[in-house]
């Protein structure tokens, strides 16, 4: 029978189930506190996910924003990481659940983070794309640079037109920058490696059901934005939302129809919870219901951070606090002090959200910011993007790749990643299904 093989303590063990930025910043928290942390994880990397869409569009290579779990943490002598996949937790027993055994724990933090939301239409979870983990990015990237070489041996536009057409769902950031990268390949790099290929027949649209894109940010940067992907040719639909899809054909909600290949998902996130929580603590949408102290209600020691905790103490975010990283930053580190107050005989504080701002890129030169009272557009808000991102990046190394490579794709106009690793890029549908319909309790 496989064990967890961790050391007995008579410290309080702190096990963290994900090692997203939630569970890293709590880990990082707890670095000198006197417990035992465990960290747990189904991959053993750290997943920098907003740039993710740079993997997905052949910016970047995977290594790039992955970062080895161990690697981050070599230096914590009071840490043990395991890979393992939680099944579920017993809260009268202390006992989490996992494929390599049962772990017992004083307190459990959830860290579990998010996957796609699909809000229950099956039909177009079947045919959609989603990107929310690293395979999941290479493999779209495979199958896009399929899509080109297949249309160089079609002669018909109308068998096509539906390959070039690239459709993203979901006005937010990671929507308005996958739209983004699309054009600036389209204009860049595609008549320079496929100057056979009818780019004429390549439209990208972005698609968003409410009024307008980045709907989180101001009015004014919305329109900047808008205008922006509509300058460098990416159809914007907004008030537009999505019917039904069949692979093919995808029906909006004007009656209009595209036929498209490829319908790249990114119109919300759910939470990824555990099973064995208290009745009703698990809403619709996957989030965990907690209080000001990132508890689980009707827990005594159980906490939920990050994406999968719904927490709502602040009125400007009736909804609860949008699913980010700074979000799940903020909530590892004050958990990890309470965690230590507590200990102590101290009280543990409420969890206050300091908004830092957004950002969203939408191409070469092209961002829009908002922080500190202050909304940039245009060069300067893309020049604090990439600054925000590089320095959030775990580890040197992939710092320095990231940046020689934006660096080296600023001056020459190139991407250097456009290989089609796999054959099988054409079963993505197929693979993302198994990475997403697996077993519900599985988490991170």
């Amino acid at each position: 029978m496989i064990q967890p093989n961790i050391p007995d303590t008579d410290r309080p063990r702190v096990v963290i189930v994900g090692g997203g930025f939630g569970g890293i910043n709590l880990a990082k928290a707890l670095r000198n506190a006197p417990v035992q942390v465990v960290l747990l994880d189904r991959n053993n990397y750290h997943l920098f996910q907003p740039l993710l869409y740079q993997v997905a569009t052949a910016g970047l290579e995977p290594d790039s924003i992955a970062f080895p779990l161990r690697g981050i943490f070599k230096h914590q002598k009071n840490l043990h990481f395991r890979m393992a996949e939680v099944r579920g937790v017993r809260r009268d027993e202390n006992v989490l659940e996992t494929n390599i055994g049962d772990i017992r724990y004083n307190y459990l933090v959830i860290a579990t983070g998010s996957n796609t939301n699909f809000f229950g239409n099956k039909i177009i979870e079947e045919h959609a794309i989603g990107m929310k983990s690293l395979i999941e990015a290479v493999q779209i990237r495979n199958y896009v640079l399929k899509q080109f070489e297949e249309c160089l041996l079609l002669k018909d536009e109308s068998e096509i037109r539906p390959k070039l057409n690239f459709v993203m769902v979901g006005g937010g950031p990671t929507g308005v920058e996958l739209a983004g990268a699309f054009a600036e390949l389209r204009r860049y790099i595609l008549p320079k490696d496929y100057p056979e290929l009818p780019l004429h027949l390549m439209n990208i649209y972005l698609i968003e059901a409410s009024p307008r894109v980045l709907a989180a940010m101001s009015e004014t940067s919305s329109r900047k934005t808008a205008e922006g992907l509509e300058h460098i040719g990416v159809k914007v639909m907004t008030g537009t939302a999505v019917k039904d899809y069949d692979g093919l054909n995808l029906l909006l909600s004007n009656g209009e129809t595209i036929q498209t290949q490829s319908l790249l998902w990114s119109a919300g996130v759910k939470g990824f919870p555990i099973s064995g929580l208290p009745e009703g603590v698990v809403l619709p949408n996957g989030r965990i219901t907690v209080n000001d102290h990132n508890l689980v209600e009707g827990t005594t020691n159980i906490y939920a951070i990050g994406d999968i905790g719904q927490m709502l103490n602040d009125p400007r975010f009736p909804k609860g606090y949008p699913m980010v990283a700074q979000v799940a930053m903020q909530q590892g580190k004050q958990l990890g002090h309470n965690i230590k107050a507590g200990l102590q005989g101290g009280a543990f504080k409420p969890f206050k959200y300091k908004d830092l701002g957004s950002m969203a890129t939408i191409g070469r030169n092209r961002a829009v910011a908002e922080f500190s009272g202050m909304r940039l557009s245009g060069y300067l808000a893309w020049i604090a993007w990439m600054i925000v991102h590089l320095l959030n990046l775990m580890g040197f190394r992939n710092k320095l790749v990231v940046f020689i490579n934006w660096f080296y794709r600023y001056f020459t106009y190139d991407r250097g990643t456009r290989i089609i690793i796999k054959r099988g890029a054409a079963n993505i549908v197929k693979l993302r299904q198994s990475v997403y319909q697996s077993d519900p309790s599985i988490g991170l």
